[in-house]
């Protein structure tokens, strides 16, 4: 799949215009989980801005799965329709629409982070018992989460798989797990966080169940057609933690599972890591899970620069680069890559004005 940062990229049935995608960017703004119109204006400005993928942020599968109480969520079929309006202004833009589905585990339950972001008890307004591998709390002082049986954690798979049916209704044509940042997901995964004796803890292959049945799950509910990405934190950045390693072995798992691409984050499950944050710094992480276990990753993490980004796809590093804070800062940075790389620009027909020589996009 090697090309520029401009490049189509097949990806099963569907096509990505170029490699720049919105990453999933929690905003806080809703109410019961229900989208607004601060979604749909912020989702839709960066895909009229020339992303050629716009992922929806951390969307919960169930009410106790969000990281605070503003979060999105697909745990109800009210939830459909503000999204599915959302859905239809990014193809309208020539983005695929994409959204990530997650489950918080014991780092939910938090203040807005404009208000601290502190864990809320599950006493207090707005809180409620958070849930976990085992009852190992993120931070000394926080509360300590209710160890999951196995029955609820079949229950939490059975989540993934009724959210996807909703996010496939409401249009989306690219699913993503949520398996990073110290979120549920990741702490099966990690053993600095489950510390279970049964089926889902202990070895490597026990600490991966959760994620490969969630994985099961939700490919069985998506049509061939429409692709499947998995977010991991690639390492815990931390001794006795998840590895590049482990996340190398997982990547060989899933990709026969259904996944298609592996979005490579890191962090965020330890907190005493030591991250060696720096421009692109992710960036090895994303090529040694493609060069090894041979599936597309996305690259992720201070991407600033178009050449930087271009340079990603061209040297064979990464399939996509996921942009976050560069696209706050400026939604129009596709178009700007492009006329700063001597690429034609393409751009809504109602800007053309802005971008002389452009072509028209929509």
């Amino acid at each position: 799949m090697s090309g520029n940062l401009f490049s189509p990229l097949p990806l099963r049935g569907i096509t990505l215009p170029n490699r720049i995608a919105v990453s999933p960017m929690c905003e806080y703004a809703s109410v019961e989980g229900v989208a607004n119109d601060w979604h749909l204006v912020h989702l839709g400005s960066r895909a009229a801005g020339g992303a050629g993928l716009v992922i929806v942020e951390a969307t919960a599968v169930e009410p106790r799965g969000r990281i605070t109480y503003g979060d999105l969520g697909l745990w109800s079929d009210a939830q459909v329709p503000p999204l599915a309006r959302i859905v239809s202004f990014l193809k309208s833009q020539g983005a695929a629409p994409a959204i990530q589905l997650a489950h918080a585990g014991r780092k939910a339950s938090c203040q807005l982070p404009w208000d601290g972001g502190a864990a809320i008890p599950p006493s207090a307004p707005n809180g409620w018992q958070v849930v976990a591998p085992s009852p190992i709390p993120f931070r000394d002082g926080d509360p300590t989460p209710h160890e999951l049986t196995v029955s609820e954690i079949h229950l939490i798979r059975d989540a993934f798989a009724a959210a996807t049916r909703r996010a496939l209704a409401a249009g989306f044509e690219v699913i993503e797990i949520h398996g990073a940042h110290g979120y549920l997901i990741n702490e099966f995964l990690s053993p600095l966080s489950n510390h279970r004796h049964d089926a889902y803890g202990g070895t490597f292959q026990n600490r991966i169940r959760l994620v490969c049945e969630v994985i099961e799950s939700v490919r069985h509910e998506m049509p061939a057609h429409l692709p499947l990405f998995l977010r991991i934190s690639a390492t815990d950045w931390a001794d006795g933690g998840w590895t590049l390693d482990d996340s190398v072995a997982l990547a060989r798992i899933v990709q026969p599972l259904g996944v298609d691409l592996i979005d490579t984050s890191s962090g965020g499950n330890a907190i005493h890591a030591n991250i060696p944050v720096g421009p692109g710094f992710q960036v090895p992480l994303a090529e040694r899970i493609r060069r090894e276990a041979g599936i597309p990753t996305g690259a992720v993490g201070l991407i600033t620069e178009a050449a930087q980004a271009d340079e990603i796809v061209r040297s064979g590093r990464a399939d996509l680069v996921l942009l976050a804070r560069e696209l706050l800062r400026d939604p129009y940075f596709p178009m700007r890559a492009a006329q700063s790389l001597g690429v034609p620009v393409h751009a809504p027909k109602h800007y053309l004005r802005a971008w002389p020589g452009s072509l028209p996009r929509a």
